[in-house]
């Protein structure tokens, strides 16, 4: 993996030399273009520090020291994020352009969309950010991409690819924007559509943003319409109501039709059952897997977790059988304290 691949969940900034040229190719989003009050509207974006204790699962993959952006939703202090920041956070910051920071507390965290919920101790000077129409926003639309820091940290950024995305974490998006140019504190940043509606919420550094295959760097944005979807629930249990998916802690890659497992969690029933990192999953539960999505689905079609799943592998020109009894990822994890 390259520096900026890790830096996602972390201090990007810290690493912005170790990424693509194309963060120095990017035109700022000039106010005079817009029908509202950009400066105004971007105050609703601030800057995120999130503290999580080292013994916690995710420190080992995010570490423990997390920074990035949070979007105000409404007058009571809901901020949205992205999850992996504040995933078994103790202590959470949320400052203002004005250098003004409160306490947060983290209410919610959706592992299936990636979304977080953020409730601040008390006001910061900015108006709640309105929710857009996602499904409304077409490839070639131009859009605004914003982090904390007002106009200066605002850029103009292309959607050049709407598509499926596959997290090797075991995560998965029906639908994702993709955008060009990258933003470079794309963690939590907001994006906005035309008439400075909210229309996504940013999540990672990519380098095949545009379709065909061939290099460019650019952000993934998690779509606004998959929160409106699970909000409620989220604000309500902490999480979605129902029986948690099967997870069995493995990275995986894709690579010529092939699953090839690149690592698993130590602490993951995976390893427990004898996955190596190596392996190539050609089967589960006796149907074949080209793909790192159709693997997951094969996987969470076999029913919520504790499931046994059946994975057929390729290991060192030999086929073996291992049988993982999935578990429930967020047992593993601290729980917010609302919650």
């Amino acid at each position: 993996m390259s520096g900026i691949e890790h830096a996602n969940g972390h201090r990007p900034l810290a690493l912005s030399h170790m990424a693509d040229p194309g963060f120095a190719k990017v035109e700022r989003a000039n106010p005079a273009d817009y029908s509202f009050d950009l400066a105004s509207l971007l105050r609703a974006v601030v800057l995120l520090r999130a503290t999580a204790p080292e013994d916690a699962f995710s420190s080992a993959y995010l570490g423990t020291a997390r920074e990035g952006n949070a979007i105000l939703l409404d007058s009571d202090g809901l901020y949205l994020t992205i999850g992996y920041l504040i995933n078994e956070a103790e202590h959470v910051m949320l400052g203002s352009e004005e250098t003004e920071v409160v306490p947060a507390q983290a209410i919610a965290y959706d592992y299936e969309s990636g979304f977080g919920l953020l409730r601040a101790h008390s006001a910061l000077a900015a108006e709640p950010i309105g929710l857009g129409d996602s499904a409304a926003v077409r490839e070639k639309d131009w859009l605004i991409a914003a982090a904390r820091g007002g106009v200066n940290q605002a850029i103009r950024t292309e959607l050049v690819s709407t598509r499926e995305f596959a997290g090797y974490w075991e995560y998965l998006l029906d639908e994702a924007f993709f955008t060009c140019p990258p933003h470079s504190h794309w963690s939590g940043a907001a994006l906005i559509d035309a008439s400075g509606r909210l229309v996504g919420l940013g999540s990672l550094f990519v380098q095949d943003a545009r379709p065909g295959g061939g290099a460019s760097a650019g952000n993934m944005f998690i779509p606004i319409d998959v929160y409106k979807q699970v909000v409620d629930d989220l604000l309500t249990h902490g999480r979605r109501p129902y029986p948690p998916r099967p997870w069995l802690g493995v990275y995986s890659v894709q690579a010529l039709g092939r699953v090839l497992i690149s690592s698993v969690s130590a602490r993951g029933p995976a390893a427990a059952s004898g996955v190596e990192a190596g392996d190539v999953v050609l089967a589960v539960n006796g149907s074949e897997v080209g793909s790192i999505a159709e693997m997951y689905r094969r996987i969470w079609r076999s029913g919520p977790a504790g499931a046994v799943i059946d994975l057929k592998i390729l290991r060192d020109s030999r086929i073996v059988h291992i049988e993982v009894v999935s578990v429930d990822r967020e047992s593993f994890m601290k729980t917010p304290a609302a919650h």
